[in-house]
């Protein structure tokens, strides 16, 4: 399947130096990437290229089969329950390509951060845990583990990935649960795993999560290589 097939725009961002940094970040169903791309590009460094993609349309199970930008169909909101094992890995490797095609014009992929919100962080998490470089690091707010039970079988990362993890304690979306979960399940498979507790937090972000993010990009994406 095409790249256009599954994303129907990308927003991108230049850092106001050039660029060597690029931080792909994906935004939860039913959004698009321009809800993300400017509250992103406050947070990031002169060098830092923000990328936000737009899913395409699609039905969407847990909505009545309602159609809406999503990066796969979501069947139910039970962490047993049965997954779109290949949209899946699709998308998966939709956004392999993407930091695949930021590598071919030269930009190392421990340079590049991947992260995303609710589906799209869940979908950053699969990708960079399954691709076979390092990474700058992977932040995967108010999500869980796709495909969990693959899982370390499917680790293709080294095992130091720095992995930012943020979850709301008031989420009546993805439950609070299923960050903790995934966080106490992640720490078991990688050696970097952080998770953050936003108190009061619904399925949404904040002020306070916004300023840790911003740290760990400064962190994982410092303005120097050395």
């Amino acid at each position: 399947m095409s790249h256009t097939a599954l994303i129907s725009s990308v927003i991108a961002v230049e850092g106001r130096s050039p660029h060597r940094s690029p931080l792909i970040f994906l935004h939860g169903l039913g959004d698009t990437g321009h809800g993300w791309a400017t509250t992103i590009a406050a947070i990031r460094g002169p060098h830092v290229k923000v990328i936000c993609p737009t899913a395409a349309t699609m039905p969407v199970t847990l909505n009545a089969g309602f159609r809406m930008p999503s990066w796969f169909d979501l069947r139910t909101l039970d962490a047993t329950g049965p997954e779109d094992e290949e949209g899946i890995i699709r998308a998966t490797n939709l956004i392999h390509e993407l930091i695949k095609s930021e590598i071919k014009v030269g930009i190392p992929a421990n340079r590049i951060l991947l992260g995303g919100f609710s589906q799209g962080g869940a979908l950053a998490l699969h990708a960079a845990l399954t691709f076979p470089e390092r990474l700058a690091g992977v932040m995967a707010l108010s999500c869980w583990l796709p495909r969990h039970s693959h899982f370390p079988n499917e680790v293709k990362t080294p095992l130091d990935l720095p992995i930012f993890q943020a979850h709301g304690d008031c989420d009546p979306v993805v439950p609070f649960k299923w960050g903790q979960m995934t966080a106490s399940f992640l720490k078991t498979l990688m050696k970097n795993v952080e998770f953050n507790t936003y108190q009061g937090l619904t399925h949404s972000s904040s002020d306070a999560e916004l300023k840790d993010m911003r740290a760990f990009v400064e962190r994982t994406l410092p303005l120097t290589t050395n």
